[in-house]
């Protein structure tokens, strides 16, 4: 079964620390994604995201240009950050995802978990299923060194950063054809 990214309805965050005082969180405005599989069996899933590193937002328009140059993700040079998700595995109530994480060209194992929140039919009779990736993921891996040391110790901003995606899926239109055309067969 094949299912598309609603972003509607998906968050694709992070969270740094400033001074190791306070969190600064960020989203991504523009990404795409599919996922293969079931919904109810997300251990058969595989799926993709991309993302647009031009659309990240931290509330501060100075603070985002300067995470769009080439200090940190480059996005002349590297316009999107990937994420391939090739494993599945119980892990007690949640899962582990494991998969590929590429930003700026350097792809990185990566693994996160998973909350499954469930699948439904919204009232426009489309279907949907949904969860939570969390993970953290230790920048400089992807060539993301930028930062200032403090007076004080310690350094500008953390080299550990909390990756959340909210997501909610659509089936895609192309599987609901080709589901609607098998049982036209049957039929």
């Amino acid at each position: 079964m094949a299912w598309t990214i609603d972003t509607a309805h998906t968050t694709v965050g992070f969270v740094a620390r400033h001074m190791g005082l306070s969190k600064v969180r960020g989203t991504f405005n523009r990404f795409t994604g599919e996922v293969a599989g079931e919904p109810g069996d997300p251990t058969a899933a595989r799926g993709r995201i991309e993302v647009f590193m031009d659309s990240v937002d931290t509330g501060n328009p100075d603070r985002d240009a300067h995470l769009k140059s080439a200090d940190f993700f480059d996005v002349e040079r590297f316009p999107t950050m990937v994420f391939e998700a090739k494993e599945v595995v119980p892990a007690g109530d949640l899962y582990k995802v494991r998969g590929d994480l590429t930003i700026k060209g350097i792809a990185k194992p990566v693994e996160f978990e998973y909350e499954h929140g469930g699948s439904g039919t919204d009232p426009y009779g489309n279907r949907k299923v949904g969860g939570t990736l969390t993970g953290t993921v230790n920048r400089r891996d992807w060539g993301l060194n930028w930062n200032v040391p403090l007076d004080t110790g310690g350094v500008l901003v953390s080299e550990k950063i909390k990756i959340e995606v909210d997501f909610q899926l659509a089936e895609s239109q192309e599987a609901v054809e080709q589901e609607a055309q098998v049982e036209a067969e049957i039929s």
